[in-house]
């Protein structure tokens, strides 16, 4: 924190008003859900993003990230257009301009400016929701400098509009909200059509077990167009089905909608993954209410072949790596995040990780493929200011 605010000070001639940061996120069970107005059990994890600021007066944001190569970034908020974003060799600003641009097109009295500094302890393309922790943490920090009365939901909705409408990724609004909402020790039960939300306690060292996350290191860009594709899909299926979305799909009429869709095999998968996703999250928080922990395991493996046949967003990578940590004695592991690289996660017991994350890198050696990184992952706090 003394270091993020240091640097602003070396950046600015000045010092910050203060710190802010939000976390990146796991999601244990529920994806691609949210953009169908599903369910999802993500969580906050320990690694943030750190942001220094301070208000100008002139209408600038300055911006600066010690993650990037490019320096300070200056932009003219009156300027700021989803039409035309920061240049490629500048691209991570979009997500921080994105959110000033959000909070102005929302009427929000936030035109003087701000100075940003961002340092962030979350990888970036490991599927680990790296943009919504620098665009929640972006957003509290101007919030609070400009004392403005927004509600976590309200800000993890602007921090999802600059996503959708600025950087161009039209994802749904688990990882905004896990990273403005989640709480120490528990898992955020979120419908994303209403927000509502509940804290589930997720205590696995109680249970003996341990969760541990498996970044591949293959790194993914959902801006380049499969994932919006996956979307349009879904939403055609909806208005087929005739429904609003296809969380409104009961569970017990997915064999008939999918002999409606017959015709359309490809929506016909994503259909199905959608709907026993939805079931995969209900089950699961069953189990987690009952302290029936371990046995979420095989839900978890279940929803990554989902992932993997119906829904195509996992890789050789993620699927090597769910593979081996299930043959050397895990409960269950699937990939986690948007797809197409990233991270995996496993649910193994507390004394049994050196076996796992050893099995794991001697098949990843076998492939020839670059060591993954493996840590333990337990629910930490969602955003907050620091100083």
């Amino acid at each position: 924190m003394s270091e993020v605010a240091q640097r602003f000070e070396q950046l600015y001639g000045y010092a910050p008003e203060g710190v802010w940061a939000a976390p990146g996120r796991v999601n244990l069970i529920g994806e691609h859900t949210d953009y169908n107005d599903g369910f999802v059990l993500p969580f906050a994890l320990p690694q943030r993003t750190r942001v220094a600021a301070a208000r100008r007066t002139d209408g600038t944001l300055r911006v600066h990230s010690a993650d990037a190569p490019s320096g300070v970034v200056t932009l003219d908020l009156a300027a700021l257009d989803p039409a035309r974003p920061p240049q490629a060799a500048e691209s991570w600003a979009a997500y921080p301009a994105g959110v000033l641009w959000a909070m102005l097109d929302a009427a929000l009295p936030v035109g003087g400016g701000v100075d940003l500094h961002i340092r962030s302890e979350v990888p970036t393309g490991a599927g680990l929701s790296s943009s919504a922790a620098l665009e929640v943490a972006t957003a509290l920090a101007v919030a609070d400098l400009y004392g403005l009365p927004l509600s976590r939901p309200e800000l993890a909705g602007l921090a999802r509009r600059a996503e959708n409408a600025y950087v161009g990724v039209p994802c749904g609004a688990m990882d905004q909200m896990a990273a403005a909402c989640a709480r120490d020790g528990h898992l955020l039960h979120l419908d994303t059509r209403s927000l509502h939300q509940r804290h589930v306690p997720f205590d696995c060292a109680g249970a003996g077990l341990r969760l541990l996350v498996i970044d591949t290191r293959v790194r993914h860009a959902l801006a380049d167009g499969a994932y919006a594709q996956r979307r349009a899909s879904c939403h055609e299926a909806a208005r087929t089905l005739g429904v609003r979305a296809l969380r409104d799909l009961p569970y017990d009429e997915l064999e008939a909608a999918l002999a409606r869709l017959a015709g359309t095999p490809e929506q016909a998968r994503r259909v199905r993954h959608v709907v026993t996703e939805n079931e995969r999250v209900a089950r699961v928080g069953e189990l987690l209410r009952a302290g029936r922990l371990r046995e979420t395991g095989p839900l978890l493996t279940q929803g990554h072949a989902s992932l993997r046949d119906d829904y195509e967003v996992s890789c050789p990578e993620l699927d090597l790596a769910v593979a081996a940590a299930n043959a050397a004695g895990a409960h269950g592991a699937r990939m986690t995040g948007g797809g197409f690289g990233g991270s995996a996660l496993a649910l193994i017991d507390a004394d049994a990780q050196d076996e796992v994350a050893g099995a794991v890198h001697r098949a990843f050696a076998a492939a020839d493929l670059a060591p993954p990184r493996i840590t333990a992952a337990a629910p930490a706090a969602g955003a907050a200011r620091l100083l």
